[in-house]
């Protein structure tokens, strides 16, 4: 049975929002956080309050300012000033797949619609400065679905066993959440299917989890506790514990601040990579059912103890450091979701996407309409399920 979470007794009430409202919010507040979390990636808590002098309020430059081109290990990305990353990158191409599809997406989309989205179609790449295929930006976790998809042709359906477990398919499953939205059971077996093309083990089922998430964070009656409660009720193995780990701390906390190295220290057991991010353990993203990423239970964490406020959220992931761009995108589609894109700051709205150069809306607008379609459909096929089975159990 799920953990039950006490909801605090400041507890935003429901935002009664339309569909749209929320598809918004969800992407455009994905694609603000993962921007606001590129340049301190993989830095420690400790480290970013040291390099900023204090914790990070908004957008900031590049880790190593004018040096970037040239400064390792990162080079020659630019993180900083508005950029969004592969993140965003990602999530954008999987609207895109739902934009050509217009219905459910399964293993095999990914090989006949994302896969084309990274190989075949160049696109004006933040970090690069440059227009270019999105392959040459993915890391090695996304690059493997090209390697073995396109040139290995592997079963879509098995594609994902072998690579690093990591959030390489979690980051980028809010499409899948927005398109059944408040549905959240649908949401998880979609995304599994999707992201077995993808990753194995715990990256597989924060997929799944976070999709759900997602789906629950838009139904009119969400709530940031409740969204965790949908979590709980689905995840599984050391997924289902890293989350009910992170989140019974996270419940006595009301500012990211106290919040950091205690959210840290609780999703630590489940976590493979070790301490020191930028040198992972032996064991680290090997499958196992008794781990979990780090990203997903920290971003839910972070979102309790905002309750649900976009920038108190966004910023406690941004600032608790390691892989901050991911859970600042996971949590940031979260608030966006449970309260639309009016509750993120306008001022980074705007910056994102003019220093991206990207139309953070259209995306929204493309999932909005595939998403009507798709209840329509998903409506009719119920409907003549319906009459089937009534006729076989010889029901009026």
């Amino acid at each position: 049975m799920p953990m039950k979470l006490m909801t605090p007794p400041g507890n935003r009430p429901p935002t009664a929002l339309a569909l749209d409202e929320r598809i918004s919010g969800a992407l455009v507040g994905a694609a603000v956080g993962d921007a606001l979390g590129g340049p301190v990636e993989g830095r420690s808590a400790e480290q970013i309050a040291e390099r900023h002098g204090g914790r990070v309020t908004g957008i900031v430059g590049p880790w190593d300012g004018d040096d970037w081109r040239t400064a390792r290990p990162i080079a020659p990305y630019y993180k900083g000033d508005g950029h969004v990353t592969d993140d965003t990158l990602m999530t954008h191409a999987l609207v895109r797949v739902y934009g050509a599809v217009r219905d459910h997406l399964d293993a095999y989309s990914v090989a006949d619609h994302l896969v084309p989205e990274l190989i075949a179609n160049p696109r004006w790449i933040p970090e690069l400065q440059a227009e270019a295929l999105p392959l040459q930006r993915v890391f090695l976790a996304e690059k493997w679905i090209v390697a073995r998809l396109h040139y290995g042709h592997v079963d879509p359906r098995e594609a994902g066993s072998g690579n690093i477990v990591n959030c390489g398919a979690a980051m980028y499953m809010a499409p899948v959440g927005l398109v059944n939205a408040a549905h959240p059971r649908a949401a998880y077996a979609e995304a599994l299917d999707l992201a077995g093309a993808h990753q194995s083990s715990y990256g597989r089922e924060a997929a799944g989890v976070f999709a759900a998430a997602v789906a629950a964070a838009c139904a009119p009656d969400a709530t940031p506790a409740n969204v965790v409660d949908t979590c709980l009720s689905l995840a599984k193995d050391g997924t289902r514990a890293a989350i009910e780990a992170v989140c019974e701390v996270a419940v006595q906390h009301q500012d990211f601040e106290t919040a950091l190295a205690p959210l840290r220290a609780a999703v630590a057991p489940f976590d493979t990579v070790g301490p020191d991010y930028r040198s992972p353990s032996l064991g680290a993203r090997r499958p196992s059912r008794l781990h979990a990423i780090e990203e997903l239970p920290i971003a839910l964490g972070m979102l309790l103890v905002a309750d649900g406020d976009y920038r108190h959220a966004v910023l406690g992931s941004v600032n608790y450091g390691r892989d901050c761009d991911s859970i600042a995108t996971m949590s940031g589609a979260l608030a966006g979701a449970l309260h639309g894109e009016a509750a993120i700051p306008a001022t980074w709205v705007k910056t994102v996407a003019e220093a991206s150069r990207l139309d953070l809306h259209a995306p929204a607008r493309t999932l909005t309409d595939v998403a009507r379609e798709v209840f329509g459909r998903d409506t009719a096929r119920r409907r003549a399920h319906e009459a089937a089975f009534a006729t076989l159990a010889g029901t009026p």
